[in-house]
């Protein structure tokens, strides 16, 4: 079987859901099911960091670029955080990881503010300035 799941993914996949769902559980590739559903887990939480990097690049950029603001800035925010709600919904257990994969996001939000803005990184704050709870407040705009 899990010669199967090294040559050909999607007729592992197929064939394995078949197993579980005719109740043939001993037939299953119990280990490599496993894997595959800690490995959805896991990109779940990179789906939320990536979420959030391009939600705080957006915010980064609004407050330390004021005089290039607009309407398709403020989208882009409003969609950032719709995304962002919509994911967690999806997924409400994340929600407990949100401490670290703001930290993560902020690391990388930084990072691309600097490259897209020509601020120097050492310039924005070395740690996320917004909590959670204001990044999703469609009426906070940091630097207004």
């Amino acid at each position: 079987m899990s010669d199967l799941y090294e040559r050909d993914f999607f007729a592992w996949a197929n064939e394995q859901a078949e197993l579980l769902r005719s109740g043939k559980l001993s037939d299953a590739d119990i280990i490599n099911i496993a894997e595959e559903i800690d490995s959805m887990g896991r990109s779940e939480k990179r789906e939320l960091v990536s979420r959030l990097t391009i939600l705080l690049l957006h915010l980064l950029k609004w407050q330390f670029q004021p005089t290039h603001r607009g309407a398709s800035w403020e989208a882009s925010v409003a969609n950032a955080r719709d995304h962002v709600a919509d994911h967690l919904t999806d997924n409400p257990s994340l929600r407990v990881r949100l401490p670290e994969a703001t930290a993560s996001a902020y690391r990388y939000a930084l990072r691309e503010a600097s490259a897209e803005t020509g601020i120097r990184a050492s310039a924005f704050p070395a740690t996320c300035p917004y909590s959670f709870d204001e990044m999703m407040d469609e009426g906070f705009w940091p630097g207004d």
